[in-house]
């Protein structure tokens, strides 16, 4: 707290003294003529010229063409390394360009290849369908004969039995005793008979 007290006693000290001796200047700057303005001040001021622009040229003579030397080849390698990059990225074109060429055609014989493929396979499945359907059928008539073989074989031996039981019905009723013990006595002599 006293460091900035006394760095701000300091400081406006230091001001009032500046601006005190700053007066006197101000005021006399106002009073006086301006030597430049006089015959000898233009011809100081034309000899400054002289001087300054003298040392200018003279630096540019000796320190100026190795300094423009070195600023030439310094652009002359950026031309040659810009001719270079464009040289390159002119030949990555042409390689751009050139598979973009090739992927046309190949995405062209590509589509050609898959419309063939296609073709084939769809060949293909038509000849294997025709081919399952064939055997589908040949299945099914197979299995229709099998049915209808099994059906004409139960017809016969519902026609057997049925023959067999009206042939019973009509010989019992045509048959009297007499008739049948006639029929078992001879089937028991074919019996003997065979057994001798």
């Amino acid at each position: 707290m006293k460091f900035c007290r006394r760095f701000r006693l300091t400081a406006s000290s230091a001001f009032v003294v500046f601006f005190l001796a700053a007066l006197p200047v101000l005021a006399a700057e106002g009073a006086e003529s301006n030597p430049a303005d006089s015959p000898s001040g233009l011809i100081f001021r034309w000899l400054n010229f002289a001087l300054v622009f003298g040392g200018i040229a003279y630096l540019l003579a000796k320190h100026g063409g190795a300094f423009f030397d070195a600023n030439a080849k310094a652009i002359a390698a950026s031309i040659h390394e810009a001719t270079a990059a464009k040289a390159e990225a002119d030949r990555v074109l042409s390689d751009v360009d050139a598979k973009i060429a090739r992927l046309d055609r190949e995405v062209a014989e590509m589509r050609e290849s898959a419309s063939k493929n296609w073709n084939v396979e769809a060949e293909r499945l038509r000849v294997s369908g025709a081919a399952e359907i064939e055997k589908i059928n040949q299945a099914a008539r197979a299995e229709l004969a099998a049915s209808e073989r099994v059906a004409q074989q139960q017809l016969r031996e519902m026609a057997a039995s049925m023959a067999v039981e009206q042939a019973g019905k009509l010989i019992d009723s045509k048959m009297n005793s007499d008739v049948r013990s006639r029929l078992f006595h001879s089937f028991l002599g074919g019996l003997g008979r065979s057994a001798n």
